[in-house]
């Protein structure tokens, strides 16, 4: 099973966009860490990513980025060969 995790918010176009995407790919399940409930949880997220933007996502451990990012990777076909990787 594939894990993602996604850094969130509840007013984000960007991550509803992130996630039907991976839901499209087959994602059944995402971890969302909603910083803007917990702002010490964005604090984590920027020291991690160095980017303070949301969503931030990680897919099976290995860091993708914003939507983005994760819209290149599909556009550029690694996207699927990365969800692969559970």
């Amino acid at each position: 099973m594939t894990n993602v995790l996604m850094y969130t918010t509840a007013v984000c176009p960007y991550c509803v966009r992130a996630e039907q995407l991976l839901k499209r790919k087959g994602v059944q399940q995402i971890e969302k860490v909603r910083v803007d409930l917990q702002p010490e949880l964005r604090v984590e997220m920027m020291e991690k990513t160095g980017r303070r933007t949301v969503p931030q996502i990680y897919i099976n451990g290995v860091y993708v980025g914003g939507y983005d990012d994760l819209a290149a990777l599909d556009q550029a076909g690694g996207l699927v060969e990365l969800l692969a990787k559970s």
